[in-house]
């Protein structure tokens, strides 16, 4: 009776496992096969590993475009103009020096008249000239040697007066060149630093030329001076035209 029993709840309890199955069962079965999720390690370490990738990328390229925009800024730079220009102060003081030139007496810094003027009272002296003439001509040759020693004078006090400009522009042309932002503001100060030299030079050239003017022209004074010292003695010793010989007496006979 009690295997009985026993064998009864085992068929009771298989029947209704059969019966629920269906139930518990359903809710897989109708669940579409897209909506489960499949976890795959390997996809997921490439799906990485290609991210860092694209990372790396962007970065590299921001820092292409971040390289590009500074060396177009180092470019801007380079270009930019210096702000300063000493170039009229130095004409001026050029232009200053030339108008000394200029304004030499007698004998200009000309070839032509250089050579007319030694032609008539520099070259060897006329036999035929009065001595008036003589004595004109000698005056005229003074004047020349004491106007050039004045120009010389006058050029050399010009050239100083160019030394305190000179000096300024060459102080501020210096300053800009420390302070320059690119190749084309250095290279533009060291232009007119050159400029500068040549200006100093230019008036260096100038002082060594009205000395030697002055120079040759004294050089000249005295060689004509010379010369005509000679024909005057000349004249003075020849008989019927000089000096005339005759008796002199110091102590007069008193008539007795």
């Amino acid at each position: 009776m009690k295997h009985l029993l026993a064998h009864r709840s085992r068929v009771v309890r298989l029947t209704a496992a059969l019966l629920t199955a269906p139930v518990a069962l359903a809710p897989m079965l109708a669940t579409p096969a897209h909506a489960i999720i499949v976890y795959d390690p390997t996809n997921y370490a490439q799906n990485v590993l290609q991210a860092s990738r694209a990372l790396q990328q962007i970065t590299n390229q921001i820092t292409s475009l971040q390289n590009q925009a500074q060396m177009l800024i180092n470019q801007a730079r380079n270009l930019t103009s210096l702000p300063f220009s000493s170039l009229q102060q130095l004409q001026q003081s050029v232009q200053r020096t030339q108008q000394l030139l200029q304004q030499a007496q007698g004998i200009a810094y000309n070839v032509q008249q250089i050579d007319q003027v030694f032609q008539q009272k520099y070259a060897n002296v006329s036999l035929s000239a009065s001595d008036q003439q003589l004595v004109a001509d000698a005056r005229s040759r003074w004047q020349n040697t004491v106007g050039g020693l004045q120009d010389a004078m006058r050029v050399q006090a010009g050239v100083v007066g160019n030394i305190d400009t000179n000096r300024s522009q060459m102080s501020a042309l210096v300053g800009a060149s420390q302070s320059a932002t690119g190749a084309l503001q250095a290279t533009q100060a060291g232009n007119q630093l050159l400029a500068l030299q040549a200006q100093q030079l230019a008036d260096l050239t100038a002082v060594v030329a009205a000395n030697g003017r002055a120079q040759a022209l004294q050089s000249a004074e005295q060689a004509a001076a010379a010369e005509q010292g000679r024909e005057q003695r000349r004249r003075f010793l020849t008989p019927g035209s000089g000096y005339q010989p005759g008796n002199a007496s110091m102590f007069p006979s008193s008539g007795k």
